[in-house]
């Protein structure tokens, strides 16, 4: 691709200074927010960017395009979904309103078993097929990186087929959406194994070791939690992981605070995820680290939960991430950036935060680093919205705004 220009946003959110304090401790004018703006790229990087009337002249007469009335931003980036899952648990929804508990839900045939199964009984195809049009939706709200985690086969074989399957997504969106594909087979201990160390060693590291050399695994999540994976089990899988070269990540400290993100900053993993109690001691490990800390509220409002105490990270200097979490117990929305604008409030965030949690951040918490901004030398990755000032897109709750 050779040179093109995108003239004439009437704002264009850089992120310029967020970039330069790696996401941390931001206040609101760290946007960096040119008006009246031009942005210059190519294929691999963006070349100039700044105000329509100081294009530099070696960039006149390339190929533009006009964008008056628009608003241009980082690429927005959902850093935590569970995408790939066959059947449906909308009933589930419905009994917890009516005060079931998690128990009495797993009774009735509900909880993560029963997407398993549905999983499990569902073919390649269709699972595939499914993929391809959740990520759509997504990639719809000005989404363009999406992370998607393996995690409801729970038995070597179908979890072997999961990742294939993210490979083939990944494939399928060259070039529109940017897909990471994590390995997320420690997700839940099937009930035929004695205990999680049991399937950890029969069932999760034999697997990592087969896909690793295909070179299509992007990254290694387990469910850091009482009556899933303990310590011990995380630490193994994290050893086997660097061994084989291939980042971490965890979901942590959502039930208690078992010392999940200590755990994940020791371990330089690239983020943990959900935290919601989260001890000082962990956010100070947090805040020394490169660890991204990615809150997920939607699955505090999908379960009424409490939310994660996101002003002590972001006050603490912690990176913070926010992503959808989208999966179909615990958070059956796709739209991080409804999350995200209805999170903000509760959080006490300001807009730069805000906006940095679902694009630089986000791409961080992915061990991407070279988006997440509109900075020259940067990857061109950015999405566009139809407003003319960027108040306008968190204003409207879940109003579609953005231009694909």
């Amino acid at each position: 691709m050779s040179l093109k220009a995108f003239k004439n946003f009437s704002q264009v959110v850089t992120l310029k200074e967020a970039h330069k304090k790696d996401g941390r401790n931001l206040v609101a004018s760290d946007l960096s927010i040119l008006e009246n703006a031009t942005i210059v790229f190519d294929a691999d990087e963006i070349k100039w960017i700044g105000k329509d009337i100081d294009l530099p002249s070696e960039y006149s007469g390339i190929a533009s395009e006009d964008f008056t009335g628009k608003t241009l931003l980082p690429e927005l980036v959902d850093c935590h979904t569970h995408l790939i899952f066959g059947g449906d648990r909308s009933s589930e929804y419905s009994m917890r309103l009516n005060g079931a508990d998690y128990q009495e839900i797993a009774n009735a045939g509900g909880g993560i078993l029963s997407t398993m199964n549905a999983t499990n009984n569902s073919t390649s195809d269709e699972l595939l097929h499914l993929a391809i049009e959740r990520v759509e939706r997504i990639h719809s709200f000005g989404v363009g990186t999406i992370e998607v985690k393996s995690g409801y086969g729970l038995n070597f074989d179908k979890e072997y087929e999961c990742s294939q399957i993210i490979h083939k997504l990944k494939k399928h969106f060259e070039g529109k959406v940017q897909i990471l594909n994590t390995f997320m087979a420690a997700h839940a201990v099937p009930k035929k194994f004695k205990s999680s160390n049991e399937y950890l060693n029969l069932e999760v590291i034999p697997l990592l070791k087969k896909l690793a050399p295909e070179g299509i695994i992007d990254a290694v999540d387990i469910f850091h939690e009482g009556g899933y994976f303990d310590e011990i089990d995380t630490q193994q899988l994290f050893d086997v992981a660097k061994i084989l070269n291939i980042p971490v990540k965890s979901h942590a400290d959502e039930f208690a605070d078992n010392k999940g993100a200590i755990l994940a900053a020791k371990n330089n993993a690239l983020s943990t995820d959900h935290l919601l109690m989260t001890g000082d001691d962990g956010i100070k490990a947090l805040a020394q680290s490169s660890t991204v800390a990615t809150l997920l509220p939607g699955t505090g409002f999908f379960l009424g939960k409490p939310q994660a105490n996101a002003k002590k990270f972001l006050d603490s200097g912690v990176k913070v991430a926010i992503a959808s979490d989208y999966n179909p117990g615990s958070c059956h929305c796709d739209n991080v950036l409804l999350i995200a604008s209805l999170a903000a409030p509760a959080y006490q965030m300001n807009i730069s935060q805000l906006w940095c949690s679902i694009t630089l951040n986000a791409a961080h918490a992915l061990g991407i680093m070279n988006q997440g901004a509109l900075v020259p030398g940067l990857a061109p990755r950015f999405s566009i919205f139809d407003v003319d000032n960027v108040d306008k897109i968190t204003y409207h709750w879940g109003k579609n705004l953005s231009i694909n």
